[in-house]
């Protein structure tokens, strides 16, 4: 069996509005690659980034004639030749979304040619992992916010990922730091008295504090005891050094997530003490088998672990919820990007019960077709 075909289309997907805002992004913008094989299989891959045509440019130019010809289920020979054929054109900003696009299709091949779920064949033994739903946006107010989160507990949610580290409202109001900081602080605090103390409340600050801002708000969410159960990214994700200050002058636990790419990154991060926990996204890292690799060595340093999605349809949420059913995290996954399509072009894979994903039992990724309209 050899690769005969690859291509990738930019993919636009419809959005829940009543969830993000009448004057805010109403589609999310994904990359969706198609490999063939010369005896007919289609797998299905796709990586979510604002850059799409980029990525489609690199998949279309570069990556396919690098790899037509080759034998799909040579997973890692693939990847390092893919590695080696993009990291010299400079592509390293993007390289990481293409490679993972195109791993997702290879896996969906192998599962196919096996006749095997994907989650299957990675030694997954629970078609069911357990999600949070995220929200929090910088342009909502403390009520919208709370009406936000009734609405996912509505939707059967009992954990929330709240979005906090508002630089938006820094820079848009000119507000002084430390009135920016309590006002996170009043914010998680009415999230809280809408769900009550039942529902967990995970904080993503996506890297919107200095290591100084992050430690006065966390330490005043703690003297708070809202029941906050960790806080994400507090500090630029550059700033290994930061989050590990960060980490000691804090009580409540510390994910790294834009930290954490590579390998190298993952080394750095147990070297320097930097984190609790690392959340572990196929867009970052490149392919199923690094953000594996990454889980490992994570739970061997005595690490937290969770995988988490960027704001994709079923295809690239599937192939990490297979991850997480293979390798079970130490805390719930952050998967329920593909819940907010408000229509899918996506034919099979992932549904949602409740807060929980269920990963199909069909073969390769359940993903039966993808339409692509203009």
């Amino acid at each position: 069996m050899k690769i005969a075909r690859v291509t990738a289309v930019p993919l636009h997907v419809p959005l829940h509005i009543k969830l993000v805002g009448v004057d805010r992004k109403t589609s999310l913008a994904c990359c969706h690659v198609e490999v063939e094989t010369d005896d007919g299989l289609i797998g299905h891959g796709l990586t979510s980034i604002t850059e799409e045509d980029v990525i489609a440019q690199i998949v279309n130019g570069v990556i396919a004639p690098a790899i037509i010809g080759d034998d799909p289920l040579a997973h890692e020979r693939i990847w390092d030749k893919l590695y080696w054929t993009l990291m010299p054109r400079g592509q390293t900003g993007y390289a990481a979304h293409a490679l993972a696009a195109v791993d997702i299709a290879l896996w969906d091949i192998k599962g196919k040619s096996f006749k095997q779920p994907v989650w299957r064949l990675l030694g997954g033994a629970h078609p069911r992992v357990p999600v949070y739903a995220t929200f929090g946006f910088g342009f909502f107010d403390r009520e919208q916010l709370a009406a936000a989160a009734k609405l996912w507990v509505a939707q059967g949610f009992t954990r929330l990922k709240m979005t906090v580290g508002n630089e938006a409202l820094r820079h848009r109001d000119k507000r002084p730091v430390m009135e920016v900081i309590r006002e996170d602080a009043a914010r998680v605090r009415a999230v809280r008295e809408a769900v009550g103390a039942d529902v967990t409340i995970r904080l993503d600050a996506n890297q919107g504090w200095t290591p100084d801002e992050a430690i006065t708000v966390i330490r005043a969410l703690e003297r708070a005891d809202l029941g906050v159960e960790l806080v994400e990214q507090p500090v630029r994700g550059e700033d290994v050094e930061g989050l590990a200050s960060v980490r000691a002058g804090v009580g409540l636990p510390v994910m790294a997530d834009e930290a954490l790419y590579s390998l190298v990154d993952l080394d750095r991060i147990i070297r320097l003490k930097a984190a609790d926990l690392v959340n572990v996204k196929l867009a970052k890292c490149g392919s199923l088998g690094v953000a594996m690799e990454q889980l490992r060595r994570a739970t061997d340093a005595g690490l937290g672990t969770m995988v988490g999605s960027m704001m994709e349809t079923a295809i690239g949420v599937g192939a990490v919820a297979a991850v997480a059913a293979a390798h079970p995290t130490s805390v719930v996954d952050d998967l329920d990007a593909a819940w907010w399509a408000a229509s899918s072009p996506v034919v099979g894979g992932v549904t949602y019960d409740g807060d929980r994903l269920m990963l199909p039992a069909t073969a390769g990724s359940g993903v039966a077709e993808v339409v692509v309209t203009d």
